[in-house]
């Protein structure tokens, strides 16, 4: 099942960064029109389309780092007594709600639905990620409320 995981969370990266290359050259393209030159010192039309595309440029860069580390990452299997670790795809029941979550090397945040389950990308930044790690199938946690339904 991770493989196939893998598989899916690398083709919603890629077609991020696609969308994402588009909109940073036509950002790109709008900040360098001589069309958008200032008429006058109120219009900053240029000014915040170069702003623009400097932040997509530093998403474009940060979602590359991404995609690249997942066309080498490999997902361990996990046993039922194992804890918690790296790779981890993980149930919990969350305030009542069965919830998943992968506990990846990047792209935190990203919700893939696979296999009819919705999966949530947390990384190592994130605190859920460092409260999770080491738990076992049965332990909870308290903040947030928290049951640890399967790990695999």
């Amino acid at each position: 099942m991770k493989d196939r995981l893998l598989d899916a969370i690398r083709a919603e990266l890629r077609a991020r960064f696609d969308r994402l290359t588009r909109a940073a050259k036509d950002a790109h393209a709008a900040a360098t029109d001589p069309g958008s030159k200032a008429e006058g010192k109120y219009d900053t039309r240029s000014l915040e389309a170069s702003y623009l595309a400097a932040g997509q440029a530093r998403q474009l860069e940060d979602l590359a780092r991404d995609v690249s580390l997942f066309d080498t990452v490999n997902l361990p299997a996990f046993g039922i007594d194992e804890p918690v670790d790296a790779g981890a795809l993980v149930e919990a029941d969350l305030r009542g709600e069965s919830t998943w979550f992968l506990l990846a090397p990047a792209a935190g945040g990203l919700e893939i639905v696979h296999d009819g389950l919705e999966i949530t990308l947390l990384t190592p930044e994130s605190a859920l990620y460092q409260k999770l790690l080491g738990l076992r199938t049965g332990d909870r946690l308290d903040d947030p409320p928290l049951f640890v339904s399967e790990v695999r």
